[in-house]
């Protein structure tokens, strides 16, 4: 009967054990996914703020080349003419 109660014991001990081990690991889940949601957070504003970085260093692109660079000259001659064309199709609209 000893025996039997030593290992209902054991078990106790042992479920008790694995109760604990549960708690810290959900803890230890719920702190990870904290952080990730952070992270995302942070990766999509970086991600933005590349995006706003990108345009503003388009444009810097296409005025040095307005001002004469010879550096991007053709990508400002490919705008210009996108831009013409796109006031062409307003002209031919507003005259039907």
């Amino acid at each position: 009967m000893s025996n039997l109660t030593e290992i209902v014991d054991s078990l106790e001990n042992r479920i008790g054990k694995l109760l604990t081990r549960h708690e810290k690991l959900k803890r230890a889940n719920a702190e990870l996914e904290e952080e990730l949601k952070i992270l995302k957070s942070k990766q999509l504003q970086f991600e933005n703020e590349i995006e706003v970085w990108s345009d503003k260093c388009n444009s810097l692109k296409l005025a040095n080349s307005m001002l004469g660079s010879d550096q991007h000259k053709r990508e400002t001659k490919l705008k210009i003419n996108a831009l013409i064309r796109e006031i062409d199709q307003c002209i031919t609209q507003l005259s039907e």
